[in-house]
């Protein structure tokens, strides 16, 4: 990886030290460029190359396809995490008993469509965590006979906590429970592999580590259970038939297409895919390790100033996301940062960094510089 060239994909970089990306992550600069590409095309010619707007649609569909190991009819696009969860939690044919087991600490995108199956019968019961981590044991006594799925974030937003999606997986296929996982915080960071972990359906927008625009992500459905999802929004895109307009036969596609019930956010899905390209191009295996150091770094000097670590510092439930809890009040402390030139989150008590992998060292050591003065300052 030419760490050098990566950086020059980042112009954020020459205005602030940028360690939020589990929030909303600033553009590459390839895709301001596919963005500024598509408006100017759209202005100059109107729709005069809209079949090779749709051929760029059809090439970011296969790459996320590539990106999560699915095959291309699996994958659909949504305008963010919560349509994707949505379209199962509505779509799966619910019987009057059934529950759905879900962790206490997801973001709310992973309860609320849960929740929400209360008026239908079905009873949603909340795994406790421990010190924000999800364990397995405590995940799976909650289930029963009539547990339909279970639902879980590939990483928990707050505590950065890496789930073990293949043993969790595998137990949901040995007793034929569905399993669904949101995967926002994790997707353009971490391996993803829904083979290998017996993924049933799987959501994310693009606007955190996949490093693209709000309001535009994919979905995931196994073709192995395409039939169990009913498509509760219909229009007419998800006909078999979907450009012979006046040809009215309700016949759903075969395929995971069937979920995109309209036009799509073409000039978003070219974003989506040009952020894909630069992630694929430099390999997510290199970007977990590169951000894995990075975290190597942070770790070590959070543990050098006594400063309390709430995220696990066990390697394989590590994640991008490092929360932590300071003895002084925090309350200012996300202006001072963003006054200081320091892109973080500050919230529900914690301090949350997240780097990516075109973060350098000197940035860490700049940032906790910035911690430095901050503490002095509240002395």
């Amino acid at each position: 990886m030419n760490f050098e060239s990566i950086r020059k994909e980042f112009p954020v970089r020459e205005e602030l030290i940028f360690f939020d990306h589990a929030r909303v992550a600033p553009l590459p600069e390839r895709v301001r460029k596919v963005v500024t590409g598509f408006v100017n095309d759209a202005t100059r010619y109107g729709t005069a190359h809209y079949e090779t707007w749709i051929g760029e649609i059809g090439r970011a569909r296969k790459n996320f396809a590539r990106l999560i190991n699915a095959r291309s009819d699996e994958v659909a696009f949504v305008k963010n995490t919560s349509e994707g969860l949505a379209i199962v939690a509505n779509g799966l044919d619910w019987k009057l008993g059934d529950n759905v087991v879900i962790p206490d600490i997801e973001f709310p995108a992973n309860v609320y469509p849960w929740w929400n199956l209360k008026r239908m019968g079905v009873e949603t019961r909340m795994v406790r965590s421990v010190e924000g981590r999800i364990l397995f044991d405590d995940l799976v006594r909650q289930v029963d006979a009539r547990t339909r799925l279970i639902s879980i974030s590939s990483v928990e937003c707050n505590s950065g906590f890496r789930c073990n999606l293949n043993r969790i997986g595998a137990f949901c296929k040995d007793k034929g429970i569905l399993f669904c996982v949101d995967a926002i915080q994790s997707l353009g960071l971490l391996p993803m592999d829904v083979k290998r972990d017996h993924i049933d359906f799987l959501s994310a927008d693009g606007h955190k580590w996949m490093l693209s625009v709000e309001g535009l992500g994919g979905f995931y459905i196994s073709k192995e259970v395409l039939e169990k999802v009913y498509p509760v929004t219909v229009g007419w895109g998800n006909m078999v038939n979907a450009t012979d307009f006046m040809n009215y036969e309700f016949n759903f596609k075969p395929n995971a297409q069937r979920f995109e019930e309209g036009s799509l956010n073409t000039m978003g899905i070219h974003a989506f895919g040009a952020a894909l390209d630069l992630l694929l191009e430099t390999g997510i295996k290199n970007i977990e390790n590169r951000v894995m150091a990075l975290g190597d770094s942070i770790i070590e000097q959070l543990n050098q100033r006594g400063i309390r670590i709430c995220s696990s510092t066990h390697q394989e439930e590590r994640s991008g996301n490092i929360s932590f809890v300071m003895n002084q009040d925090t309350s200012q402390l996300y202006e001072w940062m963003l006054k200081n030139k320091v892109k973080l989150t500050v919230r529900d008590g914690l301090v949350r960094v997240s780097p990516h992998f075109y973060n350098s060292e000197d940035e860490v050591s700049r940032f906790f510089n910035q911690l430095d003065e901050f503490s002095k300052s509240k002395r």
